[in-house]
């Protein structure tokens, strides 16, 4: 098989699939590798791109991202043309973090993979069985904070419980109080503080926290996606409250806001944005997300310090 549609919100698992398509190319034979972003690339060009021989290269793996923008027929037809008469020297990976693409894309000869969002029992045994692996033991209120306090996936969470067994005790049994003060300890500028400062409407320490992070050379790709997921968590608050449920200890908890201090940022933030100003949010993230990937790297730092002063106007109480 030489193409591939792999979709869904889990990144962890989608990301374990591209490389075990890398390493079957890249063991038999030098492959060269691709990145294009569908949203910025047109099916011609990416279709040129398969079939584009290298000089050097047996075998070429190209990687079409954001892969739901594709929608006109006369574009997915040609996508599905090339995975009809593609040989095996050339693999295609369609990437989305939706859970559908293009209908026509069904006629297509591909492996398709959809990574769901893992289930509310596979994060906490995920999370057991890493802290055990590690030789740790953790209680509910442990995972429950770990859970509130980073993205959940299995890419996010792996990156951020590796640091955080740097810091956990080893002579006692951890507690929720642990957890949250040594993740905010790792996180002494991150995505977590900076959506902390948004909430607060502090323009200038908002912008400090982002210029650090910069810096220290963090992806603005990455701290966009944990704003979304913050955004979304802040929409889910906004929702709950209009129902009464805001101070439901059991509705906040299926929300991800069981913890102390991740309640009060959504509780700050409601005082200065409603459901629409929210929307505006997450359309501004993603129509950033999109700029940046255009726009030289020496711009990046005054794109993101835009889309932070944009994000604070977005809120009612301007």
């Amino acid at each position: 098989m030489s193409a591939y549609i792999f979709i869904g919100p889990e990144q962890g698992k989608k990301q374990e699939a591209v490389n075990k398509v890398r390493s079957q190319f890249k063991s038999a034979q030098q492959a060269e590798e691709y990145v294009l972003y569908a949203d910025e690339t047109s099916a011609a060009v990416i279709i040129e791109t398969l079939q584009n021989q290298g000089l050097f290269a047996e075998a070429r793996i190209v990687i079409v991202k954001n892969a739901e923008v594709i929608k006109k027929k006369e574009d997915v037809e040609k996508i599905v043309s090339w995975t009809l008469a593609s040989d095996n020297s050339t693999a295609l990976i369609l990437l989305s973090d939706e859970i559908k693409l293009a209908a026509e894309f069904d006629k297509a000869k591909v492996n398709k993979q959809v990574f769901y969002e893992l289930s509310e029992t596979e994060k906490v045994s995920w999370l057991r069985d890493f802290f055990k692996r590690e030789g740790f033991s953790i209680d509910e209120d442990c995972v429950d904070t770990i859970l509130e306090m980073v993205e959940n996936n299995t890419d996010a969470l792996k990156r951020e419980c590796s640091l955080l067994i740097n810091f956990l005790p080893k002579g006692r049994p951890i507690n929720s109080e642990d957890i949250e003060k040594w993740l905010s300890h790792n996180r002494e500028e991150s995505p977590f503080t900076l959506f902390s400062r948004i909430a607060s409407g502090d323009l200038a320490r908002s912008l400090e926290s982002m210029a650090i992070m910069l810096a220290a050379k963090m992806k603005a790709s990455e701290i966009l996606a944990s704003l979304t997921w913050s955004f979304r968590r802040l929409g889910d608050y906004l929702t709950l409250a209009e129902s009464g449920g805001a101070n439901n200890y059991a509705e906040l908890k299926k929300i991800g806001l069981s913890s102390p201090k991740t309640k009060s940022d959504c509780v700050t933030a409601a005082r200065r944005y409603n459901a629409d100003a929210v929307e505006a949010c997450l359309a501004l993230t993603a129509q950033y997300d999109i700029l940046m990937r255009s726009q030289a790297s020496d711009m990046e730092s005054v794109l993101m310090d835009r889309y932070i002063l944009a994000v604070i106007n977005a809120s009612r109480a301007k």
